[in-house]
């Protein structure tokens, strides 16, 4: 039962808004713990798969569209928000991620196991798609190995300039691949991809970077994003920690472009070039630097902004640019909790009336 603000005055709608206020706030308590996150999290996956059947197929695919969102975002947080790199190539780790899932699935599966029926959505397609998406992930994982060992060792522009022509890169290999479909891109991919997917890597994903970063070994990433000069002179191995977030955040990159391959059910390489790779970049940069949680709000809103916008046609990109910029100009603070808290009391919901919590 929702909780009553003891001594609040004031029509029924404050009072609901103060109770879902009152809610949040100690839901935003308990998401420092963890464990109870990812169980939330789920737990949100598979209720929403066990009612996919009263959810329409546009509002499904925008929600999937967000959990992608989330997982990208979230991993790029990892080496930008954490460890202080700039990359730009993180479309290319999400490009490796669904060509390698399209043809495990497309392919290497038939092949190997003739007599499984794999549609994407039988039991027996849904239990082979989770070594689908690690093997996709790892694929993922070893292409960010590649280009993180040579580079990283740079810093500033510099690294910029790498991560971009790696990304390039990739994409101009898929493009002249055939056996890719090339500049056509691959077609027929099997829906593969749920609710449940989604979900719970979004939220398996914020559980571990969460942990990672709170951890003794996660405290490298701090030092090498705060002063890299200093960690390295108190023996921290700056270019290990640097390596292992891209390595980690390629991984989760290539999960969440296995997952899109099979959502989508077409890829090519136009889909992940440089505006992609930008697009997670303001993700991370709205949600907040070093706030997975900011970052995974962001990822949502993104996503919705849009859907929203699509039915302006060719003034879409423009219109998201400037509203974009807008939120930034008007966005004082570094996370996205104070920003809201700011401006919800000028709704015309009644006095929140609550003592402001940590930002998110």
């Amino acid at each position: 039962m929702l909780p009553n603000p003891v001594g609040r005055k004031g029509s029924d709608s404050a009072q609901l808004t103060d109770n879902f206020l009152n809610v949040f706030r100690s839901y935003h308590a308990r998401i420092k713990n963890p464990r109870l996150a990812l169980a939330a999290g789920i737990a949100l996956a598979v209720l929403l798969q066990l009612c996919g059947g009263w959810i329409d197929p546009y509002t499904t695919q925008v929600i999937l569209f967000a959990a992608i969102n989330v997982i990208l975002a979230v991993s790029l947080n990892l080496v930008m928000g954490e460890t202080g790199q700039f990359s730009l190539c993180h479309a290319a780790f999400m490009a490796v991620g669904a060509y390698t899932s399209a043809l495990l699935t497309g392919k290497a599966l038939p092949a190997l196991l003739p007599h499984l029926a794999w549609t994407g959505t039988s039991w027996a397609s849904q239990l082979t798609f989770l070594p689908v998406l690690i093997i996709a992930g790892l694929i993922a994982a070893f292409a960010g190995l590649i280009v993180g060992g040579p580079s990283l060792r740079l810093r500033g522009d510099y690294l910029a300039m790498v991560t971009l022509g790696f990304g390039e890169i990739i994409r101009v290999l898929l493009q002249n691949t055939n056996a890719v479909g090339g500049a056509r891109g691959m077609e027929g991919i099997l829906p593969a991809t749920n609710l449940f997917w989604a979900i719970g890597f979004a939220a398996v994903i914020l559980y571990s970077m969460i942990s990672l970063v709170r951890s003794t070994y996660g405290r490298g990433f701090q030092a090498v994003r705060d002063d890299e000069i200093a960690a390295a002179a108190m023996g921290i191995n700056t270019t290990r920690f640097k390596v292992t977030a891209f390595v980690i955040g390629a991984f989760f990159a290539g999960v969440a472009g296995a997952l899109y391959a099979h959502a989508v059910e077409f890829i090519s390489p136009e889909g992940f070039n440089f505006l992609r790779s930008f697009e997670i970049i303001v993700m991370v940069i709205l949600g907040g630097l070093g706030r997975p949680a900011g970052v995974a709000v962001a990822a949502i809103l993104i996503t919705l902004l849009n859907e929203w916008l699509r039915d302006l046609s060719q003034y879409r990109m423009v219109v998201y640019a400037l509203i974009i910029i807008l939120f930034m100009i008007f966005r004082t603070t570094e996370s996205l909790g104070p920003f809201f808290r700011r401006f919800l009391p000028k709704l015309p919901m009644g006095n929140m009336g609550a003592k402001p919590d940590k930002a998110l």
